[in-house]
């Protein structure tokens, strides 16, 4: 039985080898870099795609985890939880700890299973009497609806002193939850929890294929007619924003630093300048001089940490500060799961 997320591999051994060959395939494409390469017919189209396509890392992440909760034999959400977090672990140690949008997407799994098991139905007098039924029902408390949504879980530290036995939860891929910490309804089995996980999956999924379009729908709340706009290197997804607010027929101006050394403010001008937004490349340099006329600035992001902090291209903390020292507002510009 899968209980510890430290016994993944050895239980897909045992129960499962044909999943575990398609995990050892997947963690030696992550290591090799292959991944998430740009194929060459891709690049032939657009020579200033990156090397990287975050966003089918984290399809291809979403993939083998479909893959392995569809296909293997789990019992209960607590078994499903186990597994999860031991693939985490999995994907981590293999190089995942390089690309965040594969551990954003293992949290974003476990947090729609923890949903659906607090919000699902009570267990049936069929599988258990009714005192049981009831019990399952008094155990949604405070703290078993906050492991349906682990983001606005806190730990209090009169509930460390109180509990000193108790471990505290942590969101992080490397720290699993023993299974005493886990809510009943999480031991009881539930044979409709994997069709429900797999639509959520699916519809996980369609927001990842609708990530710019959804950012784009906010471009005319954000950019008005008239200003001035300063943004850092390349982004594709700063660059489709800036574009989608063109098409409303606004007439503004975009102010593109260099981003030295591997100038990829040359490549995101000329992008701009050729669909006919007016545009201004200037030297990393110059940044501080053009701040005071700028309106206001949009970045990108690789990652957004818990505390508000970014991950963002090298450079970007030289441009906040400059913005801040003027007081021209920052708008940063990122994906729920993918950044950049």
């Amino acid at each position: 039985m899968l209980s510890d997320p430290q016994a993944v591999r050895p239980w897909l051994l045992k129960n499962h080898p044909r999943q575990l060959a398609l995990l050892d395939k997947f963690e030696v494409e992550l290591k090799l870099g292959r991944l998430s390469a740009v194929s060459s017919e891709h690049r032939a189209k657009d020579e200033s795609l990156e090397s990287i396509d975050r966003r089918t890392v984290a399809f291809r992440t979403v993939e083998i985890l479909k893959t392995m909760i569809g296909s293997t034999r789990w019992q209960t959400p607590a078994q499903l939880v186990a597994l999860l977090r031991g693939l985490g672990r999995e994907l981590h140690s293999a190089g995942g700890f390089r690309e965040p949008a594969i551990g954003n997407v293992v949290r974003r799994i476990i947090a729609a299973v923890r949903e659906e098991v607090m919000n699902g139905p009570p267990l049936d007098e069929a599988d258990g009497n009714a005192g049981t039924r009831n019990r399952s029902r008094n155990d949604r408390s405070l703290e078993s609806i906050l492991w349906a949504l682990p983001q606005q879980f806190k730990s209090n530290r009169s509930a460390v002193i109180q509990q000193p036995q108790r471990t505290q939860r942590t969101d992080s891929i490397n720290e699993f939850v023993e299974a005493s910490d886990l809510p009943s309804p999480f031991f009881q089995t539930r044979p409709d929890l994997k069709q429900a996980v797999m639509e959520a999956i699916i519809e996980f999924t369609s927001d990842l294929e609708d990530l710019h379009k959804n950012i784009n729908d906010q471009a005319t709340d954000h950019i008005h007619a008239g200003e001035i706009v300063l943004t850092y290197g390349r982004s594709k997804t700063v660059e489709s924003f800036l574009k989608a607010a063109a098409d409303k027929r606004l007439k503004f101006t975009v102010v593109v630093c260099e981003s030295a050394p591997k100038y990829e403010g040359s490549e995101m001008a000329k992008s701009l300048a050729d669909y006919g937004i007016d545009t201004c490349l200037i030297p990393d340099s110059a940044m501080f001089c053009m701040m005071a006329r700028v309106n206001k600035v949009l970045l990108p992001a690789h990652a957004v940490l818990a505390n508000g902090g970014l991950i963002a291209p090298s450079g970007c903390n030289m441009v906040v500060l400059s913005a801040s020292q003027n007081s021209v507002p920052v708008i940063c510009l990122t994906g729920m799961v993918v950044g950049y």
